[in-house]
């Protein structure tokens, strides 16, 4: 709000700038240019119509009336030694920029695409180089199964776009692409076997020695899930990466992985659902243990003791998780085996459609027939007889990997130990990570708000550690 103020001799243009709190309540800051006065603090009252605003700190006040069309506020102002009347004109703000706007990030972007010859297919991504000289490390990322772009996406948030941006910010350059058959690559995801995808990894790194700004001697990969598995077979294969991080790989074979997979065969919304649910329980377990600790603490318990507590509750969570896990294999492990059983599609989707109408009675017709769709998929019958611990004993870059214990997709107790004991080599640390789910997400306590509300991010312990354990490979600098 502003208009000048009549003053003996002439005017002094005035103004008012209103914010509105999250509170519901405003604040000002006075503004008189002539005067030198700049953003002096502002109280604001509201009383109907009524506005007042008290600068307390050069003692002046504005009373007023809002006019009947809201543009106005008639009143007087007061000052020491001074008074004199005033009316206030509303100036909305100009429009601000649209919230999909962002400053450009402090790296190159090139769009790129590379060829697997192999398998006659080009592939699209994108392509982020740190500011400067170089030459700089690099990574591609492998996401997860199923067709993802190439920021791993998963509803607004984004793994593989998150991971690319920080470790670019920090000196590693970051090539990511979407998978065959989404944005522009080639080929069809769901026909694509595990060693198809490292034909795709290879392909990556091929593209990565081109690069004049890149150093070819450390060029690596990361990849999530599925992609974990993948850049382990690629580091067995020749020309290998110079470095592997896994996220959440699977150690069991392909048929255990999928057989506790929550709502195997049913549609994303039924899976995400029972996820949910897993995690609230989780989130419950997590509160009465913290619940526990304090009364232990307010009763005088010492560290030892509550060191032995935590101890005990964490051998009851890992034996609770094995039972779920356990139950969860009987129950799907059927379904499994009726795809193994049946190298005909046809057939194998007429037995599944039974067996998961028997599972879950009462449902439509097209929800049994597409959930044997789902498990007939040409990926499903290539997972089922993948075994990851095949040509681990090849590998011998250095290899990070990397488990969330709050993942219910790929277990850490059970996965995370087998592939640490299958690679042979001395370079390979394992970390399981406190808090973190399988999409690398910490707690939500820990996320950001934005438009009030939690917004998921790549977990900071996960982002710090690639980084510092990709940093520390690199030769001193001269």
């Amino acid at each position: 709000m502003e208009r000048p103020l009549s003053v003996p001799g002439g005017s002094l243009p005035m103004q008012f700038v209103v914010t509105e709190l999250a509170s519901g309540s405003r604040f000002a800051v006075l503004n008189v240019a002539p005067q030198r006065i700049n953003r002096i603090p502002t109280a604001v009252v509201q009383n109907g119509d009524t506005v007042i605003f008290y600068a307390e700190q050069v003692g002046c006040q504005f009373k007023g009336q809002r006019t009947e069309d809201g543009k106005h506020l008639t009143g007087l102002w007061t000052q020491p030694g001074y008074k004199a009347p005033l009316t206030l004109e509303l100036i909305p703000p100009p429009p601000s920029a649209p919230k999909t706007f962002r400053f450009p990030p402090p790296y190159r972007i090139e769009e790129v695409t590379f060829s697997n010859q192999p398998d006659n297919l080009s592939l699209h991504g994108t392509l982020t180089i740190p500011a400067g000289p170089g030459p700089f490390p690099a990574v591609a990322l492998l996401s997860d199964w199923g067709a993802q772009n190439q920021d791993g996406q998963y509803g607004n948030y984004k793994l593989l776009g998150g991971l690319a941006d920080y470790l670019t910010r920090r000196g590693v350059a970051v090539l990511r692409f979407h998978d065959r058959g989404v944005g522009g690559s080639g080929g069809t995801t769901a026909a694509a076997s595990p060693d198809d995808r490292a034909r795709d990894a290879q392909a990556a790194l091929l593209f990565l020695r081109t690069q004049p700004l890149l150093d070819t001697q450390h060029i690596g990969l990361i990849g999530h899930g599925e992609g974990g598995n993948i850049a382990l077979l690629a580091a067995a294969r020749p020309t290998p990466p110079a470095f592997v991080v896994t996220l959440a790989a699977a150690g069991l074979p392909g048929a255990e992985v999928l057989g506790t997979q929550p709502g195997l065969g049913r549609e994303a919304a039924v899976a995400d659902t029972v996820l949910e649910r897993l995690v609230r329980q989780r989130a419950h377990y997590a509160t009465t243990t913290q619940a526990q600790i304090e009364k232990m603490r307010a009763d005088g318990a010492n560290a030892p003791q509550i060191q032995v507590y935590l101890d005990l509750q964490r051998l009851r969570q890992k034996a609770e998780e094995k039972k779920r896990l356990d139950a969860l294999l009987k129950q799907q492990r059927p379904l499994l085996e009726l795809v193994r059983q049946n190298p005909d599609d046809l057939t194998a989707r007429a037995s599944l459609t039974n067996a998961l109408h028997q599972q879950a009675p009462g449902l439509p017709d097209s929800v049994y027939a597409a959930g044997a769709q789902r498990l007939t998929t040409t990926w499903t019958r290539s997972y089922l007889r993948f075994y990851p611990q095949r040509e681990l004993e090849a590998v011998q870059c250095p290899v990070l990997l990397l488990h969330g214990t709050e993942d219910f997709l790929v277990s850490s107790i059970d996965n995370l130990p087998l592939l640490e004991k299958g690679l042979k080599n001395s370079l390979v640390q394992a970390r399981r990570l406190e808090g973190v789910n399988h999409l690398f997400q910490g707690p939500p306590t820990e996320w950001p708000m934005v438009d009030g509300k939690p917004s998921p991010v790549v977990a900071a312990s996960a982002l710090d550690l690639i980084r510092s354990w990709i940093q520390a490979m690199m030769p001193p600098p001269k």
